[in-house]
This record gives C-alpha cells, structure tokens and sequence, in this order.
C-alpha cells in the first residue's frame, strides 16, 4: 500500500476554477471548527453552497471537540422522540455509510452497560426499554455469568448488565478533518486564527467583524460550542445558556488493552452517563469521564484528586488495571446548555441557524446535524443543488490492528517510537492547502508525541521538522542543550 506524503493538499486551480468573485458575499458561513462545525461545512459545500468555515484558533477541533471519549454512539440511550435521539441515530448510519470513502476507522467492540447493586439491576429493564423505543432493537439483559464469559477480567461482585451490540469506537480527530478537508476539496473555504467580534445584517447580507478582514454571507450558521450563547447574542439575546461540562479522563498504557473487550459503561444518572472504561482506536485504554459544571469556556484542567478517583473506579471494576502504568491524562469541556437537548433551529428572518448545547454525542450525531441544517437551509432560505461528483479524500490510517506507514518499506525515519510516526507523516501533515498550524493539531493528524514518554524523546526532533510551518514552536528551545 503506498502512502503518499502530500495526503493533505488541494488542486488549488481546480479550486479557484470553481470560485465565484472575491467581493461576492459567500452563501454561508459558518462560526466554529468543531467536529460539528466540519460537518455542517462538508454538508453544505457539496450541497453546493459556497460557503466558509470561521475559527478562531490556530487550527480546528481544538476547543471541546479535541478531547471526548471517541465512541460511535447507537443512542440506545438517549430521549426518546428528542432532536438529540433523531440526529445520534441518523449520524450513526451517516458515518457508517461514508467511512470507507474517506479512510476513517470502526472498531466495533458493542458495549456492556454493568450494573453493580441491585439497585442499579432494577433500572435495566427500563434502559432496554428506552433502547428498543429508540430503534436499537438488538439492545439486550445479560446475566451476571454471561457478561463474565465475555468480561473475564471484571469484578466478581457485578449483578448483571446490558449488551449494546453497535456501540463502537473510532478515531475522533481523523473524522472532524475529513470533513473539513472534503469541504476544502469541494471548493469550500476555510478561516483559521479568525475571531468573530461582532457583525451586522443589512439588505439581507451579514457583514462578520473578525479580528482580521470582515468577512460578508448571506447566512451565518451558529456552531461555535463554548462560545455559542455569545455568538447567538450577535443575531438575538441568546434564548439559551452556555454551561460547559468539564469531564477529565486517564489514558492507560496499551498493554492494558487485553482486560477489556468491550466498552464498559454504568449505569446514567440524569446529570450524566458516568465513567467509561473503553479501548481507544490507538491501542490505549481510556477511563472517564467526571462531569463538573463549571462558568470556564476554554482553559480544561486537571485535578489530581479526581484523576486518582477515575483510577479508582476504573480498578474498581477491572482489578487488573492496578497494574498497568499510566499514559496520560486531560479534560474536556463539553457544550452544554440548561436544556438537555440540541438547540438547533432556523431563524428566517435573521438569516441565521443555530446549532448548540450538543453535548457529548456531537462526535456521533455530526454528520446527521450537517444534514439537517442543510434541510433547515433549504426549507427557509432556497433551494440546494447537489455536487454531482464530489471529491473525496482517503485519511490516513493512524489506529492500530491496520497497515500504517512505518510497516512499509522504503519508508522514512521513525521521528516518534512510542507511536511509530514517521518523518513523511509529519512532512504531510505541515504542508499542503490544509497544514497543521499548532503542535496540537499536528499532535491529532499524527499522534506524534503523545505516547508513553510523551514526547519526551522526540519533541526536539519533531519541533526541527515543523521549522516555520509553525511559528514560535522552534524559537523557545534555542540555545537549550
């Protein structure tokens, strides 16, 4: 299999072939690069929407986005007959149907939903219930031996639990680039370091004041997560409240992998779904999340006493993990509002489409909220004309178990040995229409630096290869020895 190095450049002629005149408003512009920002680019650009992508940072999917647990939801559990239900489901199917086109992974590993009391037993028969109200029929009660047959490395003293045979695992930074790339393919276009402040709406055209150029649309689409009820007061005194969950998660070695086959999940209260324990697409093994509101929209921190309780609960319920050293651990910050569900509408006479308070299926549901907002725009703002051969882009593997660069031969330096990253992954991933502009989006399109050491032996020599693609990063080390 051959791998490229430039995977993420754009015919840049073929591109402006396709552009209309600089000065002509876009179609629609979008505020916030997030999993769900991305999606609703990629939508609405092959829906044939000129359209642009706002962030205000360096490089997207760096706010709540960056860091969830990475599951492909089957929203067994979710509201029944709620927006959120309706679009996790639509979503699920969405990202199934398109994956193999874009090259991004699925590891389906189901679910078991352990309860630990027989108090928490009692409540199953009503989680399989929702489950089946919500369309996953194969949902199911396993006894107590059953789930030890398949969990043999659990606590003996569980009572029972649940099989979600479609919740699965995938590469959470992989897909949210895809997206935004298939957009750039397709002749979208992209603001990165672009901070909205304000804007205006006159003779039916927003004018966005930003940090940099004004940038003019005649719809402005509201994805901006965090930031959302702020953005929102731009177009109306925001009818919803950004309250941004804080959730901290540990990442276990990969020897810890072997413990565990499926995702194991507790059974939710109403404030949240608890602590997971689950393999990642890379091979580690991840516990968490804690869901602490907090006023904080974009600075997550960890606590060590909550991390040393998350490894409670983890050996808790694995015994073994005990043993197996720790990785890493971060926080999150997830978009919620003082409303359980997604806060998704059209205001026609604004000429603006809200899309907030997604919470944590965002990763699953994405995909089915860009086609949604596309049927928003359409019913209430015209007519969309179908791309009748879009571009495609293949992502490059970064997950374990499938061929990756470092397997190939010929192939160049090995720059990261924890996570066997090469020197053409991070060439290809500085150069091209869509680089990484921070050392954490290079960290997500590559995984380089974020193994065992950290990134402690490979940091100088990553930082070398950035050069000026990155400004700043190289400057700090002169002179260090």
């Amino acid at each position: 299999m051959e791998f490229p190095e430039q995977l993420f450049v754009v015919d840049t002629q073929w591109r402006a072939a396709v552009m209309r005149e600089a000065d002509e408003p876009f179609d629609v512009a979008i505020i916030g690069a997030g999993v769900v920002g991305c999606a609703v680019f990629r939508e609405l650009v092959l829906s044939g929407l000129r359209t642009v992508l706002i962030e205000k940072d360096a490089d997207v999917i760096n706010g709540a986005s960056k860091a969830n647990s990475a599951l492909l939801h089957t929203g067994f559990d979710a509201s029944p007959r709620s927006l959120e239900a309706k679009l996790v489901r639509e979503g699920y199917a969405y990202y199934r149907s398109v994956r193999e086109q874009l090259g991004l992974p699925l590891l389906e590993t189901e679910a078991t939903l352990v309860a630990w009391s027989e108090t928490e037993a009692a409540a199953l028969p009503s989680i399989v219930d929702r489950a089946h109200a919500n369309g996953v029929m194969d949902v199911r009660l396993a006894s107590r031996d059953e789930i030890l047959r398949r969990e043999p490395h659990l606590a003996k003293d569980l009572v029972a639990g649940v099989i979600v045979p479609g919740e699965s695992v995938i590469d959470a930074w992989s897909a949210p680039l895809s997206y935004a790339l298939q957009g750039l393919l397709n002749g979208g276009e992209m603001r990165r370091s672009t901070t909205v402040l304000g804007g205006r709406l006159e003779n039916d055209v927003w004018t966005l004041q930003t940090n940099a150029e004004p940038i003019r649309a005649r719809i402005v689409v509201n994805c901006a997560g965090n930031f959302g009820d702020l953005i929102e007061a731009i177009a109306r005194p925001s009818p919803f409240e950004m309250r941004p969950r804080k959730g901290q998660f540990v990442v276990l070695d990969k020897s810890a992998s072997r413990l565990l086959n499926s995702i194991l999940l507790p059974v939710p209260n109403e404030r949240t779904k608890g602590v997971v324990v689950t393999r990642t697409a890379f091979g580690n093994v991840l516990v968490g999340p804690t869901a602490e509101e907090q006023r904080e929209r974009d600075f997550p921190t960890t606590d060590g006493r909550i991390i040393a309780d998350l490894l409670h609960q983890g050996r808790r319920m694995i015994p073994a993990l005990a043993s197996e050293p720790i990785t890493a651990s971060y926080a999150g910050l997830r978009p919620a509002t003082q409303f359980k569900d997604y806060q998704i509408e059209a205001l026609p006479t604004e000429r603006w489409i809200t899309v907030a308070g997604i919470r944590s299926t965002g990763l699953t549901s994405a995909l089915g909220i860009g086609a949604y907002v596309a049927g928003l725009y359409a019913q209430h703002f015209g007519p969309l004309k179908k791309i009748a051969e879009p571009q495609w882009v293949l992502m490059p593997n970064l997950t374990e178990g499938l061929e990756r660069p470092w397997m190939c031969p010929g192939r160049s330096e090995i720059i990261c040995h924890c996570e066997m990253v090469t020197r053409a992954e991070i060439e290809a991933a500085l150069h091209g229409e869509f680089p990484a502009r921070s050392l954490g989006g290079l960290k997500r399109r590559t995984r380089v630096m974020m193994g065992r050491c950290q990134g402690f032996y490979c940091t100088r020599r990553t930082l070398e290869l950035t050069g000026s693609a990155i400004p700043g990063l190289v400057e700090p080390l002169e002179g260090r020895t």
